[in-house]
Parts: C-alpha cells; sequence; structure tokens
C-alpha cells in the first residue's frame, strides 16, 4: 500500500482531524488513535448505531488502532514521547497552545525527531487575532463566506448539510502531510502543516469570491440556479426533477436540440449567455413547458444521449442503490469481530495497482493499548501498573 512504513499518531477527535488521517489510514500508514481512558473520541457516542456501534465513528475510524492514554498525567506525556520518537506523523486539533501546554510544541518536537512530520488542524489557524477562539463546521461555514453565497434570493444564508469544513480541512491536512512526507524524503527534515477549518472553506469559493475581487459586489444568492450560466438549475418532469447543466453555448445548443426547442437559439432575448442570463424566469419557463411533457426517465436518457450534462435528484437510498455507486463501492461493509458486520462510506480515491482496502475494522476503545505499549517495551506488570493508575 502506498503509505505503508508511515507511523502516524492521531491526537484528534469528531472529524476534522480523523477524517485527515482516515485518508492516511486507507492508504496503509499505521495510525494510533490517542483516546482518553474514560470516554474516547465523543463521535463513540454520536450517530445510528448498528449491533451496538457508531457507525459515523466506524466509517472515519476504520483501518486505526486505539491506544488509551491519559495525556493529563506525566505518565501518559512520556508514554506519548516515546511513541512520537518512532512516528513519521503527528496530527492534533486541539486549540492552538495545548500541544505547547503539553510539552509538545514546535521546537520540542524537533528536538524529540527531527525528521518528524507535525500537523495542527485548527479553526483558525495557528495564529491571528481569532487563533483562540473555539470553532465547529458550523461557525466555519458562517464565518468562511461560505453561509453567505448560499440559499435563494431574498433568503437566509444557509448552510451546507454535511458537516463540510471539517472535511475541505481533513483533505488539505492529508494533502499537506503527504506533501510533507516527500519534502522530507528530499531533504531528510520534518516540516509543521497547519490547516484552518475557516480558511478551508474561503479557498472553496471559487468564482464567487474573484467576481467579488472583480467587482466588489456581494454576490446574489441564487439557489439551484448557477450564478454565471443560465439555463442552469433543476427543470420539472412530468413526475419529478431533473438537474440539467449545460454550462456553455455548446452544451445549451445541444439541450435546444435534444428538447425540440431549435427556434430558442435564434430568439433575441436568448442569444448569448449574458442574454439568457438576464432572462433566466423567461429560458426557464421555456424548458418546464416542453420537460414536463415526459418523465425524468425519458429525460435523463434522451439528454444524456444528446451529451447534455443532467441527473436525477437522488435521495441517499437512491444513490446507494445506483448502479455507478455501487460499481464504485461507495458504501462498503466491514466485518467486524464483535459487532458483525457494519456499512461504511467506500473510498473515494482510486488506486489501479494498489488500492485502498479494509484491513482493520474500527477500534473499540483502547483494543490496541497493551499491544502497542508492549511493541514500545512494556511489559506485563508495567502495563498492569499503567492500568491500575487510570493512565491507559
Amino acid at each position: 500500500m502506498q503509505l505503508a512504513g508511515i507511523r502516524v499518531v492521531d491526537l484528534t477527535r469528531i472529524l476534522s482531524g480523523p477524517f485527515c488521517s482516515m485518508f492516511l489510514a486507507d492508504m496503509g500508514a499505521e495510525v494510533i488513535k490517542i483516546e482518553h481512558p474514560e470516554h474516547g473520541d465523543p463521535v463513540r457516542q454520536q450517530g445510528e448505531e448498528r449491533n451496538g456501534y457508531s457507525l459515523y465513528f466506524a466509517t472515519f475510524n476504520r483501518n486505526k488502532r486505539s491506544l488509551t492514554l491519559d495525556l493529563r498525567s506525566e505518565t501518559g506525556k512520556e508514554i506519548l514521547r516515546d511513541l512520537l520518537r518512532r512516528a513519521d506523523v503527528v496530527v492534533n486539533n486541539y486549540r492552538p497552545g495545548v500541544m505547547d501546554k503539553m510539552g509538545l510544541g514546535r521546537d520540542a518536537l524537533r528536538a524529540l525527531k527531527p525528521d518528524l512530520v507535525s500537523c495542527h488542524v485548527t479553526g483558525f489557524g495557528l495564529d491571528g487575532p481569532y487563533r483562540d477562539r473555539p470553532s465547529f463546521d458550523f461557525i466555519a461555514q458562517a464565518m468562511s463566506g461560505f453561509m453567505s453565497v448560499n440559499g435563494v434570493e431574498g433568503g437566509p444564508p444557509m448552510r451546507a448539510a454535511p458537516p463540510i469544513s471539517d472535511l475541505v480541512a481533513g483533505s488539505y491536512a492529508a494533502m499537506g502531510i503527504l506533501a510533507a512526507l516527500v519534502r522530507r524524503g528530499r531533504t531528510g527534515e520534518g516540516e509543521e502543516v497547519s490547516v484552518a477549518m475557516t480558511d478551508s472553506m474561503t479557498s472553496m469559493l471559487a468564482f464567487l469570491a474573484t467576481n467579488f475581487f472583480a467587482t466588489g459586489r456581494q454576490p446574489l444568492r441564487t439557489g439551484n440556479d448557477h450564478a454565471l450560466a443560465a439555463p442552469y438549475g433543476l427543470f420539472e418532469a412530468a413526475d419529478g426533477q431533473i438537474a440539467v447543466a449545460p454550462s456553455n453555448d455548446s452544451y445549451y445548443f445541444k439541450l435546444m436540440a435534444a428538447l425540440g426547442l431549435d427556434h430558442l437559439r435564434e430568439h433575441p432575448d436568448f442569444q448569448t449567455n449574458a442574454d439568457r442570463f438576464e432572462q433566466r424566469a423567461a429560458i426557464n419557463a421555456e424548458i418546464n413547458a416542453r420537460t414536463r411533457s415526459a418523465t425524468v426517465a425519458h429525460w435523463i436518457d434522451k439528454l444524456n444521449g444528446a451529451g447534455v450534462p443532467c441527473g436525477r435528484v437522488l435521495s441517499l437510498q437512491e444513490v446507494f442503490d445506483d448502479p455507478q455507486t455501487r460499481h464504485q463501492q461507495m458504501r462498503v461493509t466491514i466485518d467486524h469481530p464483535q459487532h458483525g458486520p457494519l456499512d461504511v462510506l467506500g473510498f473515494p480515491i482510486k488506486f489501479s495497482d494498489d488500492p485502498c482496502r479494509m484491513h482493520r475494522p474500527p477500534p473499540g476503545l483502547g483494543a490496541d493499548t497493551e499491544a502497542i505499549l508492549a511493541e514500545l517495551g512494556h511489559d506485563t506488570a508495567a502495563i498492569a501498573t499503567l492500568r491500575a493508575h487510570h493512565i491507559i
């Protein structure tokens, strides 16, 4: 596997950090998740369960090992330092300054292991006026500008339903770690990687930001319509809706031909995208009048056959029953030794020669504690003493 031989010490919880380390684990890294001995990652108690196990936790913590440590104790910190001396990467999503208070700031980590890659996932960054503020996905969506451009015209700002700032920040963190490992291979030096949830979402504003830079104007919220192209969005069929995305004139002409509306190509109000954008309600009305004449299935077949990007609006049941989703294995069943079959999301990154795979079920709290401590040189008596003192 791509990252075989890389050891990652994972000090994260909830989602942004675990999502990052999930990618590394899926690609073969040994990820050791450090959890509090009493309750572990709070996500263990969140979301719907199957066979007594949180599928929310299972999805983002598959392929990892769990070591419980009380990091408020000096003994627990010393075990962590011993583990870091043998690691390649450490990831945390503490507030800025917490690692320093633990004696594991940048200089301390470099002294401990000069080639260690350290990654911080935070709400606002390691410095700046907001560095000490707490943050969750909803706050990052709000303060990044992301919510201000989502929703319908005249309506309130709207959040995305998935915790997207956690997911984007976690993806960026994994990318940064991989880049730092490549650099380490070239220079022999470690690196400190920092990713902020709010920055991550601001970086996703794409043309909405560049249009603002050009004009100084706040983009209007356009709901399911596109902020640059028309027609584009959801259209009404006889038995439901279809998503259609003709993003340029070439696709627009194909759409008009497939719908039997070629005469609209010469209509003076619809000559250019700028014209159609100004007359969006009118062009949408013309298209809806036509698409209401047949079913969703009819139009999906006809438009795809004409090369027009389109698709059904699928429920989650329909998504995971869909033949393409099934072919891409985006729902995977893990056979857990204690909890039986657990369904989790599949691997979004595909490798042709050495694919990601489920090589380890999501761990029970502290399931690997004794094995990891034994690897660090602790004998049975020493482990029993640590357990008696609630260090593990």
